[in-house]
């Protein structure tokens, strides 16, 4: 360290800052203009340095160093100042107790007050009070000073007196001694003994404080700036401190040479990284332009053939794999077990396609290239994949055939959409061919029905007769149930859904298919607990299962178990499975334990009229019928089966928003309606037109006759009356029934309107659904049916 000379005023410094001349010694460091000096310095340095640290640090010991002491002679001083006000009262109580248990004896208030005056009278008594024990009314009690709740030492003494000989107890002395005085006499000694050591603790941390900046400080800021201002480009002379000699060599001197030393050796260690970094920048230069162009051409081979396939491949003279990139992996194949293998080792299409295979071998023979070649072939996991690849053979510089290149592109999501495309138009032609076809054959069926209930009614007393028309009755039934299957199948058949609760429906269902289904068949239920409601059409749904299970019994010759369960589902709508459909489903699942679907025919199970039954033994429309409702309700069909373990049929039908689901009610017999009111029947089908002419004039009412909706209207213009339109939905002439009601409420607000259709196309349905407030008739229909009908009409009841 500095001598005490380093403040000399004729000296001044390079680098670190200089004394002021003029000042000399340590005495001369407190001279008011040093002083201010150096507080401004110390508030310069206060965010950072070496001295604010070590002026905290020795401000914090000095006061914890005080605050102790002084705690500690105050606690003495208390400690004193207590114990002379306890030895005061206690000669309070040996010397006064006496005459003051005297004159409370002799009942002298006088005497007493005056001695309790002089008890008041010593040091640090703030109250003083006589209370007489004696049983009389109005005991003397005395009492002189203020009584004090805070701060305060009590004493109680026993007053006595000598009675016959006795000591008897008569009163007691209460004295109370204040330590106000105490405290205010300790608190004035702190604040004084605190504020001496305070001022001392800072005038001596300013001296530390001055000498450690004037003896160290200061210097290492001015080795900091030497650093700081280094240049190897440039080094500046060897780094030398302005101290006043004579001086004794001491650790700073032996920093500022290991310094200058460091920096000599850095200055030739520069000039030999100055010559390799200019050998090593022309390296570099040369190394980073290769691998530019290197990478430049790598993203742009791989930017054009990830565009272009979805993986690589390569293969060795042989034809083996040799080489799968990563990305074959996203499309179910692991190239550790096709490596070794040929691309026709898992070729599906081999044996039926055998001439393109035939071909595309030759053409690897003949060592040519090909592109889009496409097969089909299974992943790892055993799915048919549709794969196209594109190779090109490799040579060596020799021109030896070293094996393929190429890349290969998954086609399968493109075949699959396409054969979903196949299969919705091909059922969109199905579904229009069918409405036409049901449209006319209801016609026929409904005057079939009609006719048959009358001949019927006239040959109830000719047995023969009556079994024949009996015959005819069930073929007609039979015809108009073929038809309601191909209109749910092309979901074309009018809904009435509404919440229902799925288990009691299953429950109810399961009652009917023991007496169907036959004795060998075991039945078992399996019901949620938590189960949703549904959104369906009660009696739909039911003839679906119905479907199902018949089904499963067909499937099961020689018996077996049949099992209804139901679940919630949450369908995800991933493509291909369960028709995209997504949501929340309630599921009825309908398991069998017969034969299974063979896997060659189970994507055609619910094709119409596709049946794997012999002649005459079913229509193959029951799972038709169950698909077409399933998507008409909103929900989707699952099949699940396996060969010899038997078939699990799925049908997911949307969750209904509601929370109290609607319980089907018992069916009653419908009863024959008459009634007076007249009818506007419009019916292009002469055939239908007369017969239900016929069975309303039978019901009692008077009916209005036309042929299309330009007839009708031509009838309400010439103000025809009438009481209620039962009019066809599709008729001839560019208006439809739906249209034909508008034009009539335009005309006559409030007319009672019932329809009837054997299809109803799009007029009155959407979405599978009957709009609200509309009543419809389907045909075929009956006469009790038609009865029943147009009174729930004209009774303004809703339609159910």
């Amino acid at each position: 360290m500095a001598n005490a000379g380093d403040d000399d005023p004729k000296r001044s410094r390079a680098i670190a800052p200089a004394a002021k001349p003029g000042l000399t010694g340590i005495g001369a460091a407190l001279a008011p203009p040093m002083f201010a000096s150096l507080l401004l310095r110390l508030f310069k340095w206060w965010s950072s340095g070496v001295g604010p640290r070590l002026l905290a640090a020795v401000l914090l010991f000095s006061s914890l160093v005080t605050l102790t002491l002084t705690a500690l002679q105050l606690y003495l001083d208390y400690d004193r100042e207590v114990g002379l006000i306890e030895t005061r009262l206690d000669e309070i109580g040996r010397s006064t107790t006496g005459s003051l248990g005297e004159s409370l004896w002799n009942l002298d208030q006088t005497q007493l007050k005056l001695q309790l005056d002089g008890i008041l009278r010593l040091p640090d008594i703030r109250a003083a009070e006589v209370r007489e024990i004696a049983d009389r009314p109005n005991p003397i009690r005395l009492a002189i000073g203020e009584p004090s709740t805070r701060s305060v030492v009590t004493r109680d003494y026993p007053l006595k007196t000598n009675v016959q000989g006795n000591m008897r107890e008569i009163g007691v002395l209460h004295v109370e001694a204040t330590l106000s005085d105490v405290y205010q006499h300790l608190l004035n000694r702190a604040l004084v003994i605190l504020a001496s050591q305070a001022a001392k603790t800072f005038l001596v941390s300013l001296f530390i404080i001055y000498m450690f900046h004037l003896l160290v400080t200061r210097h290492l800021v001015a080795i900091a700036e030497f650093v700081s201002k280094y240049s190897l480009a440039r080094p500046p002379p060897p780094l030398r401190l302005e101290r006043r000699p004579p001086y004794e060599a001491d650790e700073l001197d032996k920093v500022i040479e290991a310094f200058n030393a460091m920096c000599t050796n850095l200055q030739h260690a520069y000039g030999e990284l100055r010559e390799a970094n200019a050998n090593l920048e022309r390296d570099l230069t040369i190394r980073r332009r290769a691998e530019a162009d290197a990478r430049a051409s790598e993203e742009r081979f791989r930017d054009y053939a990830e565009t272009a396939s979805d993986w690589f491949w390569e293969t060795g003279p042989d034809h083996r794999f040799t080489y799968l990139s990563d990305r074959v992996v996203a499309f179910g194949m692991d190239p550790k077990v096709r490596i070794g293998t040929r691309r026709i080792d898992t070729a599906l299409d081999r044996e039926t396609e055998a001439e393109k295979w035939r071909a595309h071998l030759a053409m690897l023979d003949r060592h040519e290239p090909f592109r889009k070649f496409e097969y089909r072939g299974r992943d790892t996991k055993g799915r048919m994949h549709h794969f196209s690849v594109n190779g090109k053979p490799v040579f060596d510089a020799d021109g030896s055939f070293m094996g393929y290149r190429g890349s290969a592109t998954d086609l399968t999501a493109q075949h699959e959409t396409e054969e979903r495309l196949r299969q919705s138009q091909k059922m969109d032609a199905i579904g229009h061919l069918t409405g036409g076809v049901a449209h006319d054959f209801n016609n026929v069926l409904t005057v079939i029905t009609g006719t048959i209930e009358i001949i019927r009614e006239e040959l109830a007393d000719k047995p023969e007769l009556s079994a024949i028309a009996q015959l005819i009755d069930d073929a007609a039934a039979r015809g108009a149930e073929i038809t309601s299957q191909l209109l749910t199948f092309a979901r074309r058949q009018p809904l009435e859904p509404r919440e229902i609760d799925v288990n009691a429906l299953v429950v109810e269902t399961a009652k009917l298919l023991k007496p169907i289904l036959g004795e060998h068949i075991e039945i078992e239920i399996r019901l949620a607990d938590d189960a949703w409601s549904a959104m369906a059409d009660p009696s739909q749904l039911s003839s679906a299962i119905v479907n199902l299970a018949v089904n499963a019994r067909d499937a099961m010759p020689g018996g077996g178990k049949l099992t209804l369960e139901t679940a919630n589902r949450e369908l995800e709508g991933t493509a291909g499975d369960n028709d995209g459909v997504r949501g929340a489903f309630v599921m009825i699942a309908v398991s069998d334990t017969g034969h299974g679907i063979p896997a060659d025919i189970r994507e055609r199970v619910f094709e119409p009229f596709f049946t794997t039954k012999g002649v005459g033994r079913g229509t193959g429309l029951g799972l038709s019928m169950v698909y077409g409702f399933a998507r008409q309700t909103g929900g989707t069909v699952a099949v699940e089966s396996e060969e010899g373990r038997g078939t699990v049929m799925q049908l997911f039908l949307p969750r209904s928003k509601g929370e109290a689901p609607a319980r089907a009610t018992p069916v009653q017999a419908l009863v024959t309606a008459r009634g007076h009111e007249t009818i506007l029947v419009v019916e292009d089908d002469p055939l239908v037109q007369g017969y239900v002419i016929a069975q309303l004039g039978s019901l009692g009412y008077r009916t209005l006759v036309a042929g299309d909706g330009a007839s009708a209207l031509a009838l309400v213009d010439q103000g025809a009356k009438f009481d209620l339109l039962f009019t066809d939905i599709i008729m001839p002439g560019g208006m439809n029934g739906r249209e034909l009601a508008d034009a009539v409420r335009i005309r006559r607000p409030g007319v009672k309107v019932l329809y009837t259709s054997g299809y109803t196309d799009n007029a009155i349905i959407h979405e599978g659904h009957l709009d609200p407030g509309v009543a419809l008739l389907s045909k075929p229909y009956r006469k009790s049916e038609l009865s029943e009908k147009i009174r729930e009409v004209l009774a303004g009841e809703p339609p159910a």
